[in-house]
């Protein structure tokens, strides 16, 4: 199994008297809630082309940080992934939902020699918005100088992850987000698809889990990650619609 080697602690002397990660989630989340974090994601986000929820996201990021500096402590999809990628400085990079390709750009933007996995159906007017498709996801890239490999797949997760993990035995990922069938049934089987492919290290990424038409995946996250030993996991649910992620610790077989 394969380990990130910046969140993984090296022994040279062969015995393992602790477990050799070192990345915590209440550490990752005292990096997410830093104000200079949340100001690095507002930069990626400004070069972004604008929509309907950018003009929402922004000034509210905006106004959080005018009234309460550093001690607001706000925590969303985008403020995790910008300081997990930050942190880990990941070879490899994988993405459920990728729509505009909104959080692949923070991502982009963290470490711009990440290999970028992005796999999306691309529903036209999804959510009410625009949603142009890959070709448009690559031109947001180049805009923010991203230096990695970028690989867009289209079509149902559920059948495109497992076909890409067939023919990429060997490919694991240091962090992944899974964003993209909201369903109770699709979101746990995009969490059982990815979870062998996840590093020792390694961090993972289940957003809405307090969406007012999604409460049950914060108790799929429960159960599928939060009663596992093979995890340590953090939730925010305080504002907007809930993050949850958390550290690969150990790995076992998962069905």
């Amino acid at each position: 199994m394969q380990s990130n080697p910046i969140s993984t602690f090296t022994n040279k002397t062969n015995i393992d008297w602790y477990n050799p990660v070192q990345l915590t989630a209440s550490t990752l989340n005292k990096l997410a809630t830093t104000s200079q974090n949340l100001l690095d994601v507002l930069a990626a986000l400004k070069m972004l082309n604008p929509d309907n929820y950018l003009e929402y996201i922004i000034p509210y990021y905006e106004a959080g940080l005018k009234k309460f500096g550093s001690t607001w402590g706000y925590c969303d999809l985008l403020t995790i992934l910008y300081a997990a990628v930050s942190a880990l400085k990941p070879e490899n990079y994988l993405e459920i939902g990728v729509r505009r390709g909104r959080s692949l750009g923070v991502a982009a933007t963290a470490f711009q020699d990440v290999n970028i996995y992005g796999f999306d159906l691309w529903v036209q007017d999804y959510a009410g918005m625009e949603n142009p498709g890959p070709e448009y996801v690559t031109d947001e890239l180049k805009k923010l100088n991203h230096k990695g490999n970028l690989t867009l797949i289209s079509g149902d997760s559920k059948k495109t992850i497992p076909e890409f993990f067939k023919t990429n035995p060997e490919l694991y990922f240091d962090v992944i987000t899974v964003d993209g069938d909201h369903s109770k049934k699709g979101a746990y089987r995009d969490l059982i698809n990815i979870l062998p492919r996840l590093k020792v290290g390694g961090v993972l990424l289940l957003d809405d889990i307090s969406h007012p038409q999604h409460r049950y995946l914060e108790k799929l996250w429960d159960r599928v990650i939060g009663k596992s030993k093979d995890f340590v996991q953090f939730k925010y649910t305080e504002l907007g619609y809930g993050i949850a992620f958390a550290i690969r610790q150990e790995f076992h077989d998962y069905k």
